[in-house]
């Protein structure tokens, strides 16, 4: 169970919070996740409660929905106004000023999604879409034209406004709108900042107490999350595993046959012992506590703070309300899995560690089970990537004052054009949303396992060098707890061990190979690769 989660709210936890504020798409796939798909249970939460990241989705699309219906009601005006005012004589009056803000606003809305990132009604400033437009891939002539393009056709509609005024055209229509539309965005500017200071700040975040949904719909949602984020058993559908763990770093596995040592025999007349996962399991788990304590006694390195749990993969079965999530349960699951090493249902031990602040999160899930004379090691290492940066600008907001007032007016009048439009897609889809959800009835859908994590969703593509080499040596120093525990059950039970740690090879590099030498390579130095063509061996790095 992750203790660091349940204990006290975590930073990613807070920024994955403010992400739904700051990010249109990605509270578009949290609730699509969580509240249109409900049959699915939660994926494994890693250093994060997703029950405030939902209270908080729901609570920005509803903010976004109310700045959107305010700015329909500003828009008709705009539209209608604009209409009735056109020269007479025409047939068919066209609304020109309403028509050319409306380009104006599309083109600035249009910028964000060219540059691969949803915009929300919430826009921090233009660096934002540099800098999205610089990781997205986006041809150069886009890179270059966009953050130079869209100010300028604002500053080219804003000339021609009061060009025209001058010249004695009747076009205050098109300047006294465009400032009203900027009266919403201002306030909704202005409650996204509050929450930012008053709920989401670094000093108030852990102290307040955690929100919930509040309708009873979405309360039963967050109910279920609960029962199911910090289990020690999680659903999952086949083509789709370790949903919730982070992309696999380096999995590696083995099978050994089990060989008495000669000479030793037992008291039972030369049988063998029973020698299963537990007892294998049961040997590792002292050797990562005695990893944890040592690192609490010496150092701040995270490793004291190592979370060791057993945990149980159960296949997709019954509907979600009738899996059973209490100890009694998971206990049994835990004790009938350990040894079966069945395909459906899976036992691992799993350890994690929890660093930069959540940041970095790196488990290593054992597998471990011994049938037909023969030792099976699965150990499936897996990490998520921090927290995308932009989330940060929760601080950003948190620390202006609320008195700041003419300042973020201005920051209102110069995003109003992109949040306008982006407030009027989140209302959109915030309306198929629920159609689509009570269309579905996902209550009553076929039983699925989990598609995304929210934890997940959040990631950045890639780590620092810094956390890179953290990553290696959490993983390089629990790997070598379990190895040592694996070789000690052997030698306890009086089996050889030659040829495991023939098989478990340390090399220059710090990589590991694993596959018996008879039959693979190893290779040494900056750049080598091993790889085994034939055999029951694998490829070290």
């Amino acid at each position: 169970m992750s203790q660091s989660a349940q204990g006290s709210p975590t930073e990613a936890t807070r920024l994955l919070c403010a992400g739904t504020y700051l990010d249109i798409d990605f509270r578009r796939r949290v609730i699509e996740e969580l509240v249109e798909h409900e049959e699915r249970p939660i994926a494994p939460s890693l250093g994060v409660d997703v029950v405030p990241v939902l209270t908080h989705a729901l609570r920005a699309r509803g903010q976004d929905t109310l700045t959107a219906l305010l700015l329909l009601v500003l828009w008709t005006g705009f539209f209608a106004v604009d209409k009735a005012s056109a020269p007479e004589g025409a047939e068919a009056p066209v609304p020109i000023w309403s028509t050319a803000y409306a380009v104006v606003c599309f083109v600035h809305w249009g910028a964000y999604a060219a540059a691969g990132r949803g915009s929300a009604a919430y826009v921090v400033d233009k660096r934002t879409l540099r800098q999205a437009l610089r990781g997205s891939g986006s041809p150069r002539a886009l890179r270059v034209l966009l953050p130079v393009g869209v100010p300028l056709l604002t500053l080219s509609y804003w000339a021609f406004t009061f060009w025209a005024l001058s010249q004695g055209a009747n076009n205050w229509v098109g300047i006294i709108f465009p400032l009203l539309l900027a009266v919403p965005v201002w306030m909704h500017r202005a409650r996204v900042a509050a929450v930012m200071r008053a709920e989401l700040g670094q000093e108030v975040f852990a102290q307040l107490p955690r929100p919930f949904p509040n309708s009873p719909y979405h309360l039963r949602i967050a109910q279920a999350i609960d029962r199911e984020q910090y289990a020690g058993l999680t659903i999952y559908d086949p083509s789709r595993p370790f949903i919730g763990m982070g992309f696999p770093y380096e999995p590696w596995s083995f099978a050994l046959e089990l060989k008495r040592r000669k000479g030793v025999e037992d008291d039972t007349g030369g049988s063998l012992a029973p020698f299963t996962g537990r007892t294998i399991v049961e040997l590792i788990r002292p050797r990562l506590e005695a990893l944890r304590e040592a690192a609490a006694a010496t150092s701040r390195d995270r490793l004291k703070d190592l979370e060791i749990e057993e945990f149980v993969y159960l296949p997709v079965g019954p509907q979600r309300p009738m899996v059973a999530y209490d100890d009694h349960t998971v206990r049994r699951h835990l004790a009938e899995s350990v040894n079966e090493g069945g395909e459906a249902r899976r036992y691992f031990l799993r350890v994690r560690v929890g660093a930069w602040d959540e940041q970095v999160v790196v488990s290593v899930l054992v597998r471990v089970h011994t049938q037909g004379g023969m030792l099976v090691l699965e150990v499936v290492p897996h990490v998520l990537t921090p927290v995308r940066p932009e989330f940060r600008a929760v601080d950003v907001i948190a620390a202006r004052g609320e008195d700041d007032l003419l300042r973020d007016g201005v920051r209102a009048l110069l995003t109003a054009p992109a949040a306008g439009f982006a407030s009027a897609v989140s209302m959109v889809r915030s309306a198929v949303s629920g159609f689509r959800t009570w269309l579905a009835d996902p209550r009553r859908a076929v039983p699925d396992g989990p598609a995304d994590s929210v934890r997940e969703l959040a990631a950045a593509k890639e780590v620092s060098l810094f956390q890179e080499m953290d990553v290696s040596r959490y993983v390089k120093t629990v790997q070598d707890r379990i190895a040592s525990g694996v070789r000690d059950a052997l030698r306890s039970q009086g089996y050889e061990t030659d040829q495991f740690e023939q098989q478990i090879v340390q090399i220059n590099e710090g990589g590991i190979y694993i596959g018996a030498m008879s039959g693979g390579a190893v290779a040494q130095g900056a750049g080598a690769e091993a790889k085994h063509l034939t055999g029951t061996g694998g490829g070290g790095r």
